[in-house]
């Protein structure tokens, strides 16, 4: 097989339903999915060459989400939504809650805003936490133009928040403190049933 195409060397690639500039917002939204899928696979590498079985639970529900962000890349592709049906759905963004419920759970309540680092595992997973923040801000600006699946856009929503709470789970079950930001109010101060049930 041929890697290379040289149909994009005009600046436009394609995507489903036609071809659009390789700097549109919806190659932004896509293409940061990508690079978000990229770190979750170092996160789960991490885990794999460790050696330890400790986060084998996580690096199967992170596996689940590389699969998953292929969905959803694939899903904000679409030029023209009547081409085929979407693949990522609801029940996606339920699992992500359920993950966050389990995880959390292991842990103690905190009150404040943490330092992101720690392990590398936790580090890494803080970086996939803010690239999906970032995938969710293009697919904001893409939905302001076009149609899209908003199911990805909640998936998006919904798995930074796990990002943090495996973040906060790799530490703790490394044994490593969180490290409390200094000037942080008491910005978690919602029971954790409650949390689970504004969550936004």
């Amino acid at each position: 097989m041929r890697i290379y195409t040289r149909t994009g060397d005009a600046g436009q690639t394609g995507v489903i339903g036609g071809r659009v500039s390789k700097d549109d917002c919806r190659v932004e939204a896509y293409g940061t999915v990508d690079e978000l899928n990229c770190f979750v696979g170092q996160a789960v590498s991490l885990i794999t060459e460790s050696g330890s079985d400790r986060f084998d639970d996580l690096a199967e529900d992170l596996t689940r989400i590389q699969q998953e962000l292929f969905d959803c890349g694939a899903d904000l592709a679409i030029l023209k939504p009547e081409l085929r049906p979407f693949r990522l759905k609801a029940e996606a963004v339920d699992a992500l809650e359920q993950m966050i419920d389990k995880y959390d759970a292991e842990m103690p309540d905190i009150t404040r805003f943490i330092l992101p680092g720690g392990t590398l595992l936790a580090s890494t997973l803080h970086v996939c936490r803010t690239v999906c923040r970032r995938a969710e801000r293009r697919v904001v600006t893409l939905a302001a133009k076009d149609v899209i699946n908003d199911d990805a856009r909640k998936y998006l929503n919904r798995l930074s928040d796990l990002f943090f709470t495996v973040a906060r789970l790799a530490n703790h079950r490394a044994g490593v403190s969180g490290i409390e930001y200094e000037r942080s109010a008491e910005v978690f101060r919602r029971s954790r049933n409650k949390e689970n049930n504004e969550r936004s």
